[in-house]
């Protein structure tokens, strides 16, 4: 079973490594040293970098993790085309997740999605790419997975996101201060469950949003109208 590690570095991003008893794939690299130790310290051998997209906050890491250890950068597009990289006999899975850039990727192990800036721990990222249409497919992809799978993003904002929530969905403040009891930011992580009762990105369908919407003269008779329009609040 593959085992994943979260490491922080700047002020709020994430780099991931996902192991196996051998070997190790890292995943935004920024926390160069830490990986490194936490290789080290295990017996591991770094065989990738990868990345969710090629935002700078999260390449900054690839050529000095590389130089400093032998491994081997796998380009998204390569990624893509392959859909999975094999970690001591276990994969990693791909999904292409376009939105908030054309090129990213959401990985996934049993259980747990490396989201990016894709799908944040209590909002979504910005549509930089500028396809809402995209986006729209890959959040409502992400919201197909089982309600228990953990969610890791590219950052922490937490607190942020929370008091967005409060302004936008006051009405769901007893779902706010739980999403909040369960935050830790030693270790940033929340279910898709939990995204469901807090996020209001992901809540574009409940009613109190839509009255939202509507008070805004934004457009709600579709699903698809209401993704757009909750955008529109972001």
């Amino acid at each position: 079973m593959l085992t994943l590690t979260q490491f922080r570095y700047s002020a709020d991003n994430f780099s991931y490594v996902v192991s196996g008893p051998e070997s190790a794939v890292a995943i935004d690299p920024g926390a160069v040293d830490e990986i490194l130790d936490f290789v080290s310290a295990r017996g591991l051998r770094l065989t990738h970098v990868i990345n969710t997209h090629t935002h700078p906050d999260h390449t900054v890491g690839n050529t000095p993790l590389i130089l400093r250890s032998g491994a081997t950068h796998q380009d998204i597009p390569a990624l893509r085309q392959s859909g999975r990289l094999d970690i001591d006999g276990d994969p990693l899975i791909v999904h292409y997740t376009p939105g908030h850039m054309d090129d990213c990727l959401t990985f996934e192990i049993k259980g747990r999605l490396i989201t990016g800036d894709t799908l944040f721990n209590g909002t979504v990222g910005t549509c930089f790419s500028g396809d809402m249409e995209s986006f729209y497919r890959t959040v409502t992809f992400l919201l197909t997975f089982p309600d228990d799978t953990k969610i890791y993003a590219g950052h922490d904002y937490v607190q942020e996101s929370m008091a967005f929530a409060r302004i936008i969905e006051p009405e769901n403040e007893t779902e706010i201060a739980r999403y909040l009891s369960l935050y830790d930011p030693d270790h940033v992580v929340s279910t898709l469950a939990d995204e469901k009762r807090a996020n209001p990105f992901v809540r574009f369908n409940e009613p109190h949003l839509v009255d939202t919407m509507k008070q805004r003269d934004l457009p709600v008779a579709t699903e698809r109208e209401r993704w757009h329009s909750v955008m529109e609040l972001y």
